[in-house]
């Protein structure tokens, strides 16, 4: 897989990586939105797709590391779909709040109307928010979740910084994300496989190329290890992460100190 990159600097002059492209600071932003609008109708059949259904069972372990409970709030952060905000209501109850916040508005529209459609909306809310200036008052959540949505956040550190400034003390970051294999022959098998997402993003929502980004955006990430010096840095404290299908997947965790 490739090489793990870290942010570039934020000048917003420079250039970052789009997939394996290299863009403008302030087109890629854009981008991004123009990708997710164009798959967000079918957003979770394509989860399903790309997975081959297993995104279910990862997103129902790490809401079990959430540690969560009734009166609790959440923010879902990059949100889209509803899909953990719609598990997240349950558990926090009717004396709690979630959160749906989506710098996308496609995305957000698609979330908002399943979570009506399902009637749930009792204590859950919608936000636009872009993850780098979230516009929420410190010490606000007692979690914070963002699953598959920082790789295509511009300045990670900058998100992360935002997530800290919005948890409560002893509040805690949940990150679900893509990540590096650790078996190699798994790793040739999963890039092997994943070549197959355009392919499957033509046939289904006619769209190839959005899915290609979604690869690259994947294989640029940084790993687990370089992603929990990130979460160290912005602040965290007993930071730590778990592989999930040997690191197909990683749940990453980081706590706000109490003071």
């Amino acid at each position: 897989m490739a090489a793990s990159e870290t942010d570039k600097p934020s000048d917003e002059s420079g250039t970052t990586h789009f997939g394996y492209q290299e863009v403008p600071v302030a087109e890629k932003q854009e981008r991004v939105a123009d990708v997710f609008r164009s798959v967000a109708n079918r957003y979770d059949m394509m989860n399903d797709v790309m997975s081959l259904g297993t995104h279910r069972l990862i997103k129902r372990f790490t809401i079990e590391l959430s540690a969560l409970r009734k009166g609790h709030k959440v923010l879902d952060l990059a949100g889209g779909t509803g899909d953990l905000s719609m598990r997240f209501s349950p558990i926090v109850g009717n004396e709690g709040q979630v959160v749906l916040a989506d710098i996308n508005e496609a995305m957000l529209a698609v979330g908002r109307d399943r979570v009506i459609d399902r009637g749930m909306q009792s204590n859950i809310t919608f936000t636009q928010a872009d993850a780098q200036n979230l516009p929420f008052a410190t010490d606000t959540f007692d979690c914070v979740c963002i699953a598959y949505g920082l790789r295509n956040v511009t300045h990670k550190d900058q998100a992360l910084t935002s997530i800290l400034r919005v948890l409560k003390p002893g509040g805690r970051l949940l990150m679900l994300e893509f990540s590096k294999p650790q078996n190699p022959l798994l790793s040739k098998a999963y890039d092997a496989f994943s070549e197959l997402w355009p392919v499957a993003g033509k046939m289904i929502v006619g769209d190839s190329e959005s899915y290609r980004y979604l690869v690259e955006s994947i294989r640029v990430h940084p790993d687990q290890e370089t992603l929990l010096g990130m979460i160290e840095d912005a602040g965290f404290t007993e930071a730590r992460y778990q592989n999930v299908l040997d690191g197909i997947s990683a749940v990453h965790i980081g706590v706000k100190p109490r003071n």
